[in-house]
């Protein structure tokens, strides 16, 4: 079961912010790795998307009885894909709005 947690969320928010806000060439590696944006957002989706599945199957063997898992856990894990899915589409939102902002500017 992959453990996905709010911090992890927020640490990943801080390194993508800081990648986006840095000013280095497109080539050059902007995170602690040398990974670029892209690439971070990528993870983060697929982050999201485990998160999701893991919530939706716990969800289902809750439903049909399973008594391994109990309501506890499986709020828990709908709120952190819940968040999880809020983080990236704030990300998702922010980068459309300066993208939008760079295309509107007179060269």
């Amino acid at each position: 079961m992959s453990d996905i947690g709010i911090d992890q969320v927020l640490a990943q928010m801080r390194v993508m912010a800081a990648a986006a806000g840095s000013r280095s060439e497109p080539g050059e590696g902007a995170g602690p790795a040398g990974e670029d944006f892209g690439t971070l957002m990528k993870a983060s989706i697929q982050e999201v998307n485990e998160a999701q599945s893991e919530a939706r199957a716990l969800a289902d063997a809750f439903e049909a009885g399973d008594p391994d898992v109990g309501l506890p856990e499986v709020m828990v894990a709908l709120q952190k894909a819940s968040v999880s899915f809020q983080a990236v589409t704030q990300v998702r939102n922010k980068l459309l709005n300066a993208y939008q902002e760079i295309m509107n500017m007179q060269v």
